[in-house]
């Protein structure tokens, strides 16, 4: 926005010859107030003794420099000159002054605002890079999380299948010594002995007795594979010492509404 500046008569007074004109009004002034001190000073000298005159001029200066401050907080300022051009180039002397005063905190104020942006324009900077890490972080995180978790299942799978095939083993392992076990202490009573079906029937062939290995297999096998229904029917295979062996010791037990239907004990419960 431009400034106003009011326009001088051409026949106005310039700028130096008005401070010229003003210092020398104030000189004038100055000049007439030294002399009236001086006159002030001869009055009260001329009535003095020697002995007292130093000690009566300090206090005639107290006196007059008393009622001189008395005499200027009495009074208002006022204009020194009433020239209006002498007032016009000092009121724009002054202005220009101010003006340039005003660029000079202004340049100052555009410098640092520019600063101030080239700050926060790295600050954003600086702030989105930091966004980008943290982005590139939480997927890191993200992805290390399902590997984890992917290497755990994994890790548990393959610690469940070794647990299940060192089960296997083992169970191999007993019932491989179980097997050697009862053939050994409990053979069958004659090697290639068979029962009838009937007994007076020669023409129908005869039935092979199983070991008590066998038996015990069924039952086991039975009692694993349907747990809610683990009795096996008792037939001529069975050899009848055996199965007695079986339930007096507790190892087997007959159905409580069907003797020919036994089951093996549930150990593992």
């Amino acid at each position: 926005m431009a400034e106003y500046v009011p326009e001088m008569a051409n026949d106005s007074v310039c700028p130096v010859d008005a401070k010229e004109e003003l210092l020398d009004e104030c000189e004038s002034i100055w000049k007439q107030m030294e002399e009236c001190q001086s006159k002030l000073m001869l009055l009260g000298m001329e009535t003095l003794l020697k002995s007292d005159a130093k000690l009566s001029l300090l206090m005639t200066r107290v006196k007059a420099l008393t009622a001189e401050y008395n005499q200027w907080q009495k009074r208002s300022p006022e204009i020194i000159s009433t020239n209006p051009d002498v007032l016009l180039a000092l009121g724009k002397e002054e202005l220009q002054k101010v003006k340039d005063d005003l660029e000079m905190v202004l340049s100052t104020v555009q410098s640092k605002n520019k600063q101030l942006e080239e700050d926060l324009k790295r600050e954003q900077q600086w702030h989105e890079e930091q966004e980008q890490i943290l982005d590139v972080l939480n997927e890191i995180e993200e992805e290390t999380k399902t590997q984890v978790e992917q290497l755990s299942k994994e890790r548990a799978f393959h610690e469940l299948q070794n647990k299940m095939l060192k089960l296997k083993l083992y169970k191999e392992e007993l019932l491989n010594s179980l097997g050697k076990f009862l053939e050994e202490h409990f053979p069958l009573p004659e090697k290639g002995r068979s029962a009838k079906k009937k007994k007076n029937s020669s023409e129908e062939p005869a039935v092979e007795l199983v070991t008590l290995h066998e038996i015990l297999e069924i039952l086991i096998n039975k009692l694993m594979s349907t747990p809610h229904e683990p009795y096996v029917t008792i037939n001529d295979s069975f050899w009848p010492p055996y199965i007695e062996l079986l339930l007096r010791y507790g190892i087997a037990l007959r159905h409580p509404e069907d003797p020919n239907r036994i089951r093996l004990e549930a150990f593992h419960m």
